[in-house]
């Protein structure tokens, strides 16, 4: 499978000739990988067996289970790791072991089941809530207790949970990612097949725009947004049908990456953070590319 320019900068992000090549596979269903950047190894979640998987650049292993049927994964500054679990519907942090929620309800309700999560540089956790965790297979399935799908932040060091967009706005949002300077953040939503990106600042988004939309394939069912990061000159890296759909910052789609399975989710890590490592239904795929990540706030001070 050969990757797709459609625009002559795509050329500079990846080798248009390289294939994705397959580092692990017999898994179930792939997601969240996140990338240790002192320790240099990959998490990456299985969600309906419940096992956190862990790749160390040669095998995978086994590194927890169960994982309450953990999705989206991140750091934060002291590479504590965070957690969406569908199966408790809550945001946990792992430090040394010990696992503490941070986030589980609103006004009073559970969450639907936490999916896709970053951390700004100020601490902020911001994290997406859809319902795939409600349902059989990705989840435990129980009815919800909200009535709407929304995006949450926990401020700086804890707090009262805040819902930072309106309710109505998203039918599933799913993966999301700040620009370099963190002035903008990109939100997708999986049915809507489609990209929104807001300002921020203060911790509050304004000036809601639609990014990009058509993120779908009819002819190819569930291929629509999901994951979703950003790399060092703010190129928007989303799952799409066949692969990731890259857009420049200003909204022009610059070409796809070819993946042989439907991709999940991604994350840079390896040497330099040049390798792409991309989860894809039952298989973890690995991509060298000529761009680099943007830095998150945990990934800075480590090559």
């Amino acid at each position: 499978m050969t990757h797709q320019a459609l625009d002559p900068a795509f050329a500079s992000l990846v080798d248009l000739d390289t294939p994705c090549r397959q580092v692990g596979s017999g898994f179930t269903f792939t997601e969240g990988p996140i990338w240790h950047p002192r320790d240099h190894y990959l998490l990456f979640s299985d969600i309906p067996p419940s096992i956190r998987r862990r790749f160390d650049g040669k095998s995978c292993s086994e590194f927890l289970k169960p994982s309450n049927k953990g999705n989206g994964m991140t750091y934060d500054r002291e590479l504590r790791l965070l957690v969406c679990e569908h199966a408790t519907s809550s945001v946990a942090r792992f430090t040394d072991g010990k696992r503490e929620v941070i986030a589980s309800h609103f006004e009073g309700k559970e969450l639907n089941s936490p999916n896709d999560i970053a951390v700004a540089s100020d601490g902020a956790v911001w994290f997406s809530d859809p319902t795939y965790g409600r349902m059989p297979v990705y989840g435990v399935e129980r009815p919800c207790q909200l009535d709407f799908r929304g995006v949450y932040r926990v401020p700086p060091g804890g707090g009262a949970l805040e819902l930072v967009a309106e309710k109505s706005l998203f039918t599933q949002p799913n993966g999301l990612c700040f620009s370099p300077d963190e002035k903008r953040l990109y939100i997708n939503d999986t049915e809507q097949a489609n990209i929104r990106v807001f300002d921020v600042e203060g911790g509050r988004l304004s000036n809601m725009r639609v990014f990009a939309s058509g993120i779908a394939d009819d002819t190819q069912p569930g291929r629509r947004p999901d994951g979703m990061k950003c790399d060092a000159l703010g190129n928007i890296w989303c799952t799409g049908p066949d692969g990731l759909w890259v857009y420049a910052p200003d909204g022009r789609l610059l070409g796809k990456v070819a993946v042989p399975e439907m991709v999940a989710n991604l994350h840079w890590g390896g040497p330099g953070w040049h390798t792409l490592f991309i989860t894809a239904s039952t298989s973890l795929y690995a991509l060298e590319t000529k761009i680099e990540p943007h830095r998150e706030s945990f990934m800075r001070g480590y090559i």
